[in-house]
């Protein structure tokens, strides 16, 4: 597609954390406030069925990014390097003539800390080292200090100042500004920014005024009881989930935090909107939202993510594309498919590099995305690799010799019971041994994990370089300046400046 007088579109990628498309009010949620997504979703095409690569940060946006799973790109976990010789669909508009530029979290680890963004606004939340990788080799059972625990849910709550949201603030007002900027710099390139915030991820410290939005509402208890298999046994213990469990008060603090963090998300991606409309680019921008992966929030008995239950491994997706019409698609769809979707929109080639997604313009005209839908978890919580494959109305899980898992979401969307369908389980582990080397995976795993502590125990020592991204702003560059570093010729506007006798543009 073209944009105004023929140029081609901006995008815009906004994305959250940790948020499933179960709990917003355009997926069928009767009690979450969030108007700003409600109406986005109106306004585009909501794919119902969207699901992550991988159900944790790191892994899951390396694979929206590049349109490969983490077997194949090396990000297994949240400390894997993600390789600066690794495309991303960011590389590919960039060399298509976008101008790219980020804003808030992406979970790079390693020393580049931009993987084809020209500029990035704010530094990452999370940490860009080999801290957080995972040890496949100890004993069952042994925690790490840094894994998840219920701590976080019993700090639900309110609190004005807190980590998150003030990350979320400073995100916010570097892309509106960002956005402004791209409105008055005199730069034809189109644009791509990906503004990406952390809240809702746990833990759901809020502010009293998104609290205050669930006075007296009934936020729900969990309808799907405790799982009682491998994979959920393995996740909950290395959580801590049965050392302290949570009493029935706590349960509802913690999920209407939740819900007040979503509302608090929302509000920021209102002000993003509002700022692109406001700047004239809401007719030449196509917009799409969507999420990590999702958030258990107490259904079968987890917390978090990391598992292939729905409500953390389905993840809401919705494009809205300048004067396309708005619509819903019901079909089995993957983060993996964002890449493509991207390039094709914004015209650009995403190289030779073999992809597992595919574009979902077809899909988005009322064509059939062809395939199975695949995601991986390779992270802490297990010790073999654990698959999924979503085909039509089933979804089948893997993980090492442990008992396969296959549900019929139609009849039942819960996932309260593995059906014993001995034809579709066979065909599916077939299709999930045609896909994956499951015992050649985890050597590989293995190796990452060992060679990564290595590297992590020597950096421990000595004179220590990080890796985080660090913002800087060349204050020569900035407003009215003199001397030649800051001198500009008659009409040109200093780089986020204002001309001399000039108002300051409100910001």
């Amino acid at each position: 597609m073209t944009g105004t007088a023929g140029r081609r579109p901006n995008v815009l990628l906004v994305m959250v954390d940790q948020l499933a498309a179960g709990w917003l009010p355009a997926y069928g949620h009767a009690v979450t406030r969030a108007p700003h997504l409600t109406a986005l979703a109106r306004e585009g095409v909501v794919f119902e069925r969207a699901y992550c690569a991988s159900p944790l940060c790191g892994p899951s946006r390396s694979a929206m990014l590049t349109g490969r799973l983490p077997s194949s790109t090396g990000v297994f976990d949240n400390a894997a390097e993600w390789p600066a010789a690794m495309p991303t669909v960011v590389h590919a508009l960039r060399f298509a003539g976008y101008r790219t530029v980020l804003a808030g979290k992406m979970h790079f680890v390693g020393p580049d800390q931009l993987h084809g963004y020209e500029e990035r606004l704010t530094t990452d939340v999370y940490p860009a080292s080999f801290d957080w990788t995972p040890d496949w080799s100890l004993p069952s059972g042994t925690r790490l200090p840094w894994y998840h625990n219920a701590e976080s849910l019993l700090m639900a709550g309110v609190r004005e100042s807190a980590m998150q949201t003030d990350y979320d603030d400073e995100v916010c007002f570097h892309a509106v500004r960002k956005l402004r900027e791209l409105a008055r710099d005199g730069d034809d390139r189109p644009f791509f920014l990906t503004v990406s915030f952390t809240n809702p991820h746990d833990p759901w410290e809020v502010r009293r005024r998104h609290w205050e939005l669930y006075d007296g509402v009934d936020v729900g208890r969990p309808s799907a009881g405790r799982a009682t298999d491998p994979l959920s046994d393995g996740l909950r213990a290395m959580c801590g989930l049965d050392d302290r469990p949570l009493t029935e008060e706590e349960e509802a603090r913690a999920r209407r935090a939740y819900l007040a963090a979503v509302s608090y998300a929302d509000e920021r991606i209102g002000e993003v909107l509002a700022a692109l409309a406001e700047c004239g680019h809401a007719g030449d921008t196509i917009v799409v939202f969507t999420a990590d992966h999702g958030e258990l929030l107490g259904e079968h008995g987890l917390w978090y993510k990391m598992s292939f239950f729905d409500p953390s491994a389905r993840v809401p997706l919705v494009v809205r594309v300048p004067g396309g019409a708005a619509g819903r698609v019901s079909a089995p769809v993957s983060h993996l498919d964002l890449a493509p979707t991207l390039a094709e929109l914004a015209g650009a080639d995403l190289g030779s590099d073999e992809l597992h997604g595919t574009s979902l313009v077809p899909v988005m005209a009322g064509g059939e995305r062809p395939g199975d839908v695949a995601a991986e978890y390779l992270a802490e919580g297990v010790t073999e690799p654990a698959v999924m494959i979503r085909r039509g109305r089933h979804k089948y899980v893997r993980c090492g010799e442990d008992s396969d898992q296959l549900f019929d979401l139609d009849a039942d969307p819960n996932e309260l019971e593995s059906v014993a369908d001995a034809e579709t389980s066979a065909a599916l582990r077939e299709a999930s041994e045609a896909r994956w080397d499951l015992a050649g995976l985890r050597r590989r795993v293995v190796e990452s994990q060992r060679r990564r502590h290595e590297v992590s125990r020597a950096l421990a020592e000595g004179a220590h370089t990080p890796w985080d991204h660090q913002p800087h702003v060349d204050a020569t560059r900035q407003y009215v300046r003199a001397g030649a570093a800051g001198r500009h010729r008659p009409g040109e506007r200093p780089v986020g400046g204002e001309l001399p006798g000039e108002e300051p543009t409100p910001t």
